[in-house]
């Protein structure tokens, strides 16, 4: 059996030990780090919680989606004390492999509790309606910003639980800003927005985490396979999945989202007022230098533009950022189509945009819009007067979340890179929403698209 420091006893007829280093001469293998580490005693074995029992009480139950945060109850998935692990995974998404090196390295202290003192949101969201419906919000924790308020009992009595969400105020600052300012289409008002483009926002960041019933359920896929998948996938990198059916929360090693609110926060949530959205999902190449390949930064820069308008207007602008590079297919994958689009026999075009990404990836797109209302629900919208999007794939998703739509806002042709239009086109053909004419076989034929040499 696996035996902890403790005593105890696990579940498995196997023990693990640590290896001891060896010595080196003028020190040890880290002696060429510059930083001192400190000493932290761990465990000589390996203790796995990846069957139940044999660890001691049972784990605070969950249950998803009942009236009150102390009912549903929190989500544990630090490691200071396995026994109170209630949920796969651990907290941080793709940031806790980083820690898990930090604790290797010597840097930090495997047993650290943070210290949450002031660290409280500036604003408080919610509870909305949607907070209580197991349907309505799968893919987070709506109670994740206020974990150190609504568990002070649990916290109380030693328990480690962590927020997944946090809520801050910031001021952003874009060139695309000004020059809006100066062509006449926004006016610096002092509160919103400033002289110079500088915008106040709330914002929040949202690690992910999935209640696996749900999830399948929005996948139309049953919760077997999709724990099995989830399993293979990562290479068995959580047995949880396939051997704790008694678990039904995982933290997934993925990115999350972050929230940009314009305006009065308190009135995202009301219908009577005007709402602009736009859902980006990350790309680093255009949202953060520029890459004219896609049309990603000026229509984020257009959604911001639209946000504040509307929330000047007396309602509010909301922009979610999703970590979904490259349609969640990787920014490497996402370079080799840029490759096989300009090297393609023909040209780069839009007849075959679609076709390069999945010759590479073997499928178009894999964000999958099914998760991404949730964040929606979190901020209690009901209604979106101004969808800044074109992809029916955000907006089929929104409707049936059961959200309305009033008017859809497509990127202004002026906004589109040359380069872009390969893109544009093909989107357009495919179905995302356009007030203008869809290009037919001989237009998505042209190569639009520049080469690699040009």
């Amino acid at each position: 059996m696996f035996g902890g420091t403790d005593g105890s006893k696990g579940t498995l007829a196997t023990s693990f030990h640590f290896y001891h280093e060896p010595d080196y001469p003028g020190g040890s293998a880290f002696s060429a780090m510059t930083t001192p580490k400190a000493k932290h005693k761990r465990p000589k074995a390996i203790v796995l919680t990846s069957h139940p029992g044999g660890h001691g009480p049972k784990p605070a139950p969950i249950v998803w989606g009942a009236e009150s945060p102390l009912e549903r109850g929190p989500l544990i998935g630090t490691v200071t004390n396995k026994a109170q692990r209630n949920v796969i995974g651990t907290h941080s998404g793709s940031y806790s492999v980083y820690r898990a090196v930090a604790v290797a390295a010597g840097a930090l202290d495997p047993l650290k509790k943070p210290d949450l003192t002031n660290t409280a949101p500036t604003n408080a969201i919610g509870p909305h309606p949607q907070w209580f419906d197991p349907e309505k919000i799968v893919s987070l924790d709506p109670f994740g910003a206020v974990v150190s308020e609504v568990f002070r009992s649990y916290f109380d009595q030693g328990y480690d639980i962590r927020p997944t969400i946090a809520v801050t105020r910031a001021q952003i600052k874009m060139p695309e800003l000004a020059e809006a300012i100066a062509a006449g289409r926004l006016t610096v008002d002092g509160k919103i927005l400033r002289a110079g483009g500088a915008v106040l926002v709330t914002k929040a960041a949202i690690e992910p985490v999935w209640y696996l019933p749900g999830v399948a359920a929005r996948f139309g896929c049953s919760e077997s396979d999709l724990r099995r998948t989830l399993f293979e996938h990562t290479a068995g990198m959580f047995p949880e999945l396939v051997t704790r059916g008694d678990l039904d929360v995982f933290l997934p090693p993925i990115g999350g989202a972050t929230v940009y609110m314009f305006g009065d926060p308190d009135s995202i949530r009301d219908p009577a007022l005007p709402l602009a959205v736009r859902v980006h999902d990350e790309c680093n190449g255009s949202d953060v230098f520029g890459s004219d390949i896609c049309t990603c930064r000026p229509y984020l820069t257009h959604g911001i533009e639209e946000c504040v308008r509307t929330s000047q207007e007396g309602g509010s602008g909301v922009i979610v950022y999703n970590r979904k590079e490259g349609r969640a297919l990787g920014e490497v994958t996402k370079f080799l189509v840029y490759n096989a689009r300009k090297r393609q026999v023909g040209g780069d075009r839009a007849d075959q945009y679609f076709a390069r990404t999945e010759c590479v990836a073997g499928v178009q797109d894999m964000r999958f819009q099914e998760l991404m209302p949730d964040v929606l629900h979190w901020l209690g919208i009901t209604k979106i007067d101004r969808f800044v999007s074109m992809s029916n794939m955000k907006h089929d998703a929104v409707v049936r979340a059961g959200i309305r739509i009033v008017e859809r806002v497509p990127i202004p042709d002026e906004l589109i890179p040359a380069d872009a239009r390969v893109e544009m086109d093909a989107k357009m053909a495919a179905g995302y929403f356009t007030e203008g004419a869809v290009p037919d076989g001989n237009e998505l034929a042209k190569a639009k698209g520049r080469t690699l040499d040009a």
